[in-house]
Formats: C-alpha cells, structure tokens, sequence
C-alpha cells in the first residue's frame, strides 16, 4: 500500500497558519489573558531549560531567577535609557540572563547532575534576595511591585488582549526557529555528546567546557526573554513574587511530561500545564458544587502532577512527544511495501 509522505515541517508550518491567521480572530480576551499568552511564556521557557537539560545534559533548579533578571533588565533598560526601542531592551535583558547564566553555569566545568542542580538552585535564591535588597531595580518602589511599561514597537502599540498575543506569538516563534536550526546544527551535536557520555565526547574532539557554558548562555538568553513576556506580556507587573521557586519547577515539569531533548515537547508539555488546573477547577465545580474550595483545588492540582510526572518517567520517558510522534505515525498509515 502506497502512502503520501508528508514533509515533517508540514504539521508546525499549519500550527503557525492557525495560531497566526485564524486564532486572533476566534479567541476571546479571556482565552487570550489566560491560556494562550501565558502558555506561550511558559513555552518559550521551556525550549530554554531543554535546550541546557534535555539537549545538554545540564540539570537546571534555577529557570525562574533567569526569567526574573531577563525582566528586572528589560524594566530597568527601558526605564534608564531613554529612546530605547522595546525590542532592544529585551534583547539587553536576554543578554543581562546570559551573563548571570554564565556566573551560575561555571560549576558545570566541576560539578555534574544532583550537585550541579543544587547549584543552580543557589540562583534562585540569590537572585530574588538581590531582588528585593537592592530597592534601585524596582525604581525604589515601596511594595517592590511595578507596572511594566506599553508594549511599543515602531509606534504601533500592543495594548490589546489579540495585540499582545500576537507580539508573544511572534517573539516565540523567531526565539523558537533559532533554537530548532541550533540543536541541528554542530553545537547541537555537541551537546548531545556531552550529554551521552563525557568523557567520550571529550575524546572525540568535542570542546566540553565551552560546549557546556554555550548551553547555559543560550538557554539563560531565552529564558530570559521568556521572563519579559511573562512580566510584561502576562502579568503586566514584575515583581520577584512572580518568579518564584514554584516557577522553576513548573518549566521542570512541563519539560519532563513534554519531553527531554525535544522542541515540540516544550509546548505540549506547557499546553497540558496551562490548561490542566482549568480543567480540573471546572470539573471540581461539578462533582463537588462549594465543596471545592481554592484550597482543595491547589492540593488535587499538585496531586495529580505529580501522579502524571511519575506516569511519564516510568511508562513514558520521553513525553507526550512520543506519544505525540506514535499517533501521528498511525494517522499517516502503513508505510510502504
């Protein structure tokens, strides 16, 4: 039996048509302020923390402290040089991530798996004492609490529900490409082979400790990133409240029920994040009417999590993108004889 072979750019090129064309002139301002704007936030972080954990090996605790220095700069460049261009404040913020990601990601030359997580975790902890010592990043704010500034690029402002889903939209997909065309290219070999085997890779050529500070520079960039769309995009605040621990180990999450060393996981992992606790508040007012307060609904979130990461790290390691992939394979058919 003969069957059509359909390119494997086929099925993102007809996700970016809908999420581009079709979806801005459907969804409701609600759809967009609560699922969509933040899972593209939590995506896009996401293919940052795989791009060091799942491609590279380097276990990571402190993904929301890069957030938070991605969006403390953006605020803080936007707010300090005037005349700056907003897409130029987040490109500083992503940079200002990376330097602090490089500062976190030098006990990587010496360190490996649990103690390298420990360290990372050091991160978080500092950056959010740092947050809230130093008043001058908040611009003195009493409560520490501020407005982040208009989303403004070449005069045309995103100050809707639809506009600021578009301006996440497209800032996630460039970031998103990039990282893809990365992970294909040489240095994405690499650090596939230093995540294998170390000391192999070392043997075969492969520059470890560059290779290793090169992923942690180009995941703190886009997590960085990701930290302005969520403050200034999500929230329309930043705050270190904001970018919690909890928050790092939500993006760990969605990266390990998504899929280790896949792009595509990063969304289906932060898709199933978003729209669980909705899905469960809704089913819980159901079967339980007034029974079912926020206090029960945070508990029977955190359960069944953790149920659903013990599910995919002993049945399905790699995700629901596996899954994703077998079901796509048993929609194409047999292949041919």
């Amino acid at each position: 039996m003969r069957t059509v072979s359909v390119p494997p750019w086929t099925w993102p090129l007809a996700v970016l048509v809908i999420a581009f064309g079709i979806v801005p002139f459907v969804a409701s301002g609600y759809v967009f302020d609560a699922l969509l704007i933040p899972f593209l936030a939590l995506s896009l972080a996401a293919v940052g923390l795989n791009l060091l954990t799942g491609y590279a090996g380097q276990l990571s605790l402190g993904t929301a402290a890069f957030m938070a220095v991605g969006a403390f700069a953006a605020y803080n460049f936007n707010l300090r040089v005037e005349g700056l261009p907003l897409l130029a404040s987040i490109g500083l913020a992503g940079l200002a991530a990376t330097v602090v990601g490089l500062v976190f990601g030098l006990p990587s030359l010496r360190l490996r798996g649990f103690y390298l997580a420990v360290s990372t975790l050091a991160a978080q902890f500092f950056v959010q004492w740092a947050l809230t010592k130093f008043s001058w990043l908040s611009n003195d704010n009493p409560s520490g609490v501020i407005d982040a500034p208009a989303l403004e690029v070449a005069g045309f402002v995103f100050d809707t529900p639809v506009r600021r889903y578009v301006f996440s939209l497209a800032v996630v997909t460039v970031l998103t490409l990039l990282a893809w065309r990365l992970v294909r290219t040489q240095t994405g070999h690499h650090f596939i082979a230093v995540r294998d085997n170390e000391l192999a890779a070392r043997v075969i050529g492969v520059p470890v400790l560059r290779t290793k500070l090169l992923a942690f520079a180009v995941s703190s960039f886009i997590v960085g990133v990701a930290g302005v769309l969520w403050g200034f995009v999500y929230l329309r605040t930043v705050e270190p409240a904001g970018f919690n621990l909890d928050r790092s180990f939500q993006i760990l999450f969605i990266v390990i029920i998504g899929g280790l060393a896949t792009i595509r996981g990063a969304f289906l992992g932060a898709a199933l994040i978003v729209v669980f606790p909705l899905l469960l508040s809704r089913a819980g007012s159901f079967l339980l009417g007034g029974w079912f307060d926020s206090g029960v609904l945070d508990m029977s979130q955190r359960i069944v999590l953790g149920a659903l990461i013990i599910f995919f790290l002993v049945v399905e390691p790699q995700g629901l993108a596996a899954l994703w992939d077998r079901a796509r394979k048993r929609f194409a058919g047999p292949s041919p004889a």
